[in-house]
């Protein structure tokens, strides 16, 4: 089952000739989310081949322009398509008042799907998607106006079973699902036989945190802890820590602190200001606090391969 983040656009408010606004597609378990929609973001899908009609949700982290100007020409293309399919959005409230205002002055009929709105609040945690296998959680962040980010997480799963020891103690069909619950399994004879003599440990639970725009804050931590990939702002270099404050933005630095706190697997930094030329000092500078960091360059594809569990000693 897939768990990958592909970066759409890794700029700041400014684009530049190599850079695109912020979007974000992750595909968990073959359901693809667009994370933010900055200008652009359908250009981006189809250069890098994300299917627009697996998208049925899509995550808005705050109503700053670099987040959402690409979703009006998303809508347009849909309804051009015909397409049929709810399409669900997260946001803050705000953003179906502009919609609905969007819709009045350029549309004279009706979508031809319908657009499930989900109000996200932006100063607690907050489950906003659930499946049988995943979930999806805000994370409550610091900036100059309401703005969350996104932790995307497998549910655990069950254990596996050893098919050898299923056989040779003649386990019925209907006790399996129990077994692989972590049920011991009693026999004809009345003997207990020890769950962890029929089953292997399950693969590890995956994790992905998309922290968007926001300054340093370590009230995230609980949330992120150990998370497998942490996609974090890294808007400017620590040498203007001053203007990254004022902006309600971070610094290099401090998205590798964070990680390093985190206990992160992987950093990816992203959303760079437009005077940098290259991401490089700025990976670099991360680096110095979590050497595990990459940026942000648009078409990368990160994928969390899946991992099994150790076994108990």
């Amino acid at each position: 089952m897939s768990f990958s983040l592909t970066i759409l656009g890794s700029s700041s408010a400014i684009p530049t000739s190599g850079r695109f606004p912020t979007a974000h597609a992750v595909n968990m378990h073959e359901r693809l989310f667009l994370v933010d929609c900055g200008e652009g973001a359908q250009i981006q899908l189809r250069k890098y081949k994300l299917s627009f009609g697996k998208i049925n949700h899509i995550l808005i982290s705050h109503l700053h322009g670099d987040h959402i100007f690409g979703l009006f020409g998303l809508l347009s293309s849909y309804r051009l398509l015909d397409r049929k399919t709810d399409l669900h959005i997260y946001a803050n409230p705000r953003l179906k008042t502009i919609l609905d205002e969007h819709h009045k002055h350029f549309y004279e009929t009706p979508f031809p799907f319908s657009i499930i709105f989900h109000p996200v609040g932006s100063k607690k945690k907050q489950m906003i998607y659930e499946d049988e296998t995943a979930e999806i959680f805000t994370i409550p962040l610091k900036h100059s106006i309401p703005s969350c980010g996104f932790l995307f997480r497998e549910k655990p799963p069950l254990l596996n079973l050893r098919k050898d020891m299923i056989e040779f103690h003649k386990v019925p069909v209907e006790e399996r699902v129990n077994i692989k619950k972590g049920a011991d399994f009693i026999n004809e004879k009345g003997e207990r036989i020890a769950n962890t003599i029929l089953t292997l440990p399950p693969r590890k639970p995956r994790s992905m945190a998309i922290c968007s725009d926001t300054k340093y804050t370590e009230s995230i931590l609980d949330q992120i802890s150990d998370v497998d990939l942490l996609y974090h702002e890294a808007t400017f270099l620590e040498n203007i820590r001053e203007i990254a404050e004022e902006r309600f933005h971070s610094t290099a630095k401090q998205a590798g602190m964070l990680a390093r706190k985190a206990n992160a697997g992987k950093l990816v930094i992203g959303h760079f200001s437009s005077r940098y030329t290259t991401a490089d000092p700025l990976v670099n500078e991360a680096r110095e606090e979590f050497p595990e960091t990459y940026s942000a360059e648009e078409g990368d594809c990160h994928r969390i391969e899946q991992t099994r569990q150790p076994e108990s000693s």
